[in-house]
């Protein structure tokens, strides 16, 4: 049995993190009543049309109680709890810099924790406030990324960041307007794989630097 230092063990808790949000979103969905905006009377949660925040709103598209709020609610909580500790750790992976590792440490995890606010009447200006701070790790991240020569990890963070800037001018523009729940979807699964990503990397130059000490 392998014996995990400290670091790995803290890098452990964003990916145990990330896959349980998954499987407590997908059990959300099925409890989900139904509807969205495309389709009201929809039964059942609809992966293609319903957006991911139908399934911590008090009440679903069709008008009935949301008995999916409180498991969403949940992975929502320890998804962005993950992040936040995600960006925390993530500086281990850059350890030359320390202006980048306090930027990238601290302005990743406040973005996150101010984002687990979502769920609140507040839930646009916390998408926007949240989306714009997290901006900064994320620019950060990806100029370490380039300087460290992690060329799979940079082009797949600047989809994600492509992603996410179509997922804005949908939004605000509400050309595809239609689309947009799906393409969201996909800009999450896309922004969590990256992070997996990133995070495993982390774990296995914690690893490798432990065997050099040796």
């Amino acid at each position: 049995m392998k014996n995990y230092s400290n670091e790995e063990r803290w890098l452990f808790i964003p990916i145990a993190g990330i896959l349980l949000f998954m499987v407590l979103y997908v059990i959300a969905a099925f409890y989900y009543p139904g509807g969205s905006t495309l389709k009201p009377t929809h039964q059942g949660f609809d992966w293609i049309n319903n957006y991911w925040c139908d399934l911590i709103a008090r009440y679903a598209k069709n008008g009935e109680w949301n008995q999916a709020r409180t498991i969403a609610l949940t992975a929502m909580i320890i998804l962005f709890s993950s992040l936040a500790l995600f960006w925390f750790q993530l500086p281990k992976l850059f350890h030359e810099r320390k202006a980048f590792t306090l930027l990238i440490r601290y302005t990743g995890s406040v973005s996150m924790f101010i984002l687990i606010f979502i769920f609140t009447s507040y839930h646009d200006s916390v998408i926007g406030i949240g989306t714009s701070i997290s901006a900064i790790p994320m620019a950060a991240t990806l100029t370490e990324l380039y300087r460290y020569k992690f060329t799979r990890l940079y082009y797949l963070g600047w989809s994600c960041i492509l992603l996410i800037v179509i997922n804005f001018i949908i939004y605000i523009t509400e050309w595809g307007i239609i689309a947009l729940p799906f393409i969201q979807k996909i800009t999450l699964l896309v922004f969590l794989i990256w992070i997996l990503l990133t995070d495993w990397r982390c774990l296995k130059m914690i690893r490798s630097r432990e065997r050099t000490l040796r």
